[in-house]
């Protein structure tokens, strides 16, 4: 089951998350890499702020369909 119902704007911030994420993971831990953890830390907020989630209470898979939602329009980009 597939939840396409999240904003562009919420998709957009979780996709940007995971590639922030992504980034993070391949540097080596002896990098200057200061800036991509205060980068989640700015988008993780934002996610948290954004008014979708301020509606009614989403179910419990919503935080894992935002994320698949996410993947799905980067594999899309990647085509």
């Amino acid at each position: 089951m597939q939840c396409t119902s999240f904003p562009d704007g919420l998709v957009s911030l979780q996709a940007e998350w995971l590639r922030t994420y992504r980034e993070l993971a391949r540097r080596p831990s002896t990098a200057g890499a200061t800036p991509l953890p205060r980068r989640l830390i700015a988008l993780s907020r934002a996610i948290a702020a954004h008014p979708y989630r301020s509606g009614p209470v989403r179910t419990a898979g919503g935080p894992v369909e935002l994320r698949r939602a996410a993947r799905a329009r980067g594999w899309v980009r990647a085509a």
